[in-house]
């Protein structure tokens, strides 16, 4: 509960750990959270990361650090949990971003391209929720969001892997709000609509299927990744202590039509 007068979407104090912050809708929200008066932990799977982390701190004056791990090898997320505590002794809030996409029609989809993809998009959120979470609990606080999608509650076409993950998110998230909520500990997700992403890419290249996706979205556009930011700070701020398991589109009205 917020005290009068004082703003219940202010993140002073706080520190935020972001995964798959290196570009896109990752370093959008790290991005947010910075404005905020958070300080953030970027997590990139190479040392790009970097850049984005210095420009945050230019911008925001927050403190910012980076932490480079594969979410796909089994070690990474406990590794990756394990730096982001000691970098500014805490994580208030974690945002479980990182993910990558593998297209190919099902019969054509590789036993390979389908490990890679449950093991980051989904296998790695677990992980690091697990270790994070343990000292949320421990300390009686935390705001933990999972970035779901669209295809959480749609089949997609062709990614079969990508979209099996993210249903599975969306249940992982209710799991472990079922368990934590009553530990002070509120986990939610983000579930975006069509973004311009790396991950989207091909679909933006493919002129007739990004007009007819375009045609169907009734906000009328794609979503940008600032479009994203408001919907996190609102998740990892007090003013979402009595929201718990909530997947929370944010897709311009695509699930709605």
């Amino acid at each position: 509960m917020t005290s009068a007068g004082s703003n219940p979407f202010q993140l002073d104090g706080q520190v935020a750990l972001v995964t798959g912050a290196s570009r896109g809708l990752g370093a959008a929200i790290a991005r947010a959270l910075a404005h905020a008066g958070a300080d953030v932990v970027l997590h990139a799977s190479r040392e790009e990361a970097g850049t984005v982390a210095d420009s945050i701190s230019t911008e925001t004056g927050r403190r910012t650090a980076c932490v480079v791990a594969d979410l796909a090898d089994d070690s990474a997320p406990g590794r990756l949990a394990a730096s982001a505590l000691a970098a500014f002794g805490r994580v208030d809030i974690l945002v479980n971003n990182a993910g990558i996409i593998r297209r190919a029609d099902a019969v054509e989809h590789s036993d390979e391209d389908w490990d890679a993809v449950i093991a980051v998009n989904l296998t790695s959120v677990f992980r690091i929720s697990r270790a994070i979470g343990r000292s949320m609990l421990e300390r009686g606080s935390g705001k933990i969001i999972n970035v779901a999608s669209l295809l959480s509650f749609q089949g997609g076409v062709r990614v079969p892997a990508y979209a099996a993950a993210k249903g599975a998110v969306a249940q992982l998230t209710k799991a472990l709000a079922n368990e934590w909520a009553s530990s002070g500990v509120n986990v939610n997700a983000i579930a975006p609509g069509y973004f311009k992403t790396d991950n989207t890419r091909a679909l933006v290249e493919d002129v007739k299927r990004y007009n007819d996706i375009t045609a169907r979205i009734p906000a009328g556009r794609w979503g940008e990744p600032d479009d994203l930011g408001g919907a996190a700070v609102f998740l990892a701020s007090r003013a979402s202590d009595y929201v718990h398991g909530h997947v929370l589109m944010v897709d311009g009205g695509w699930m709605a039509r």
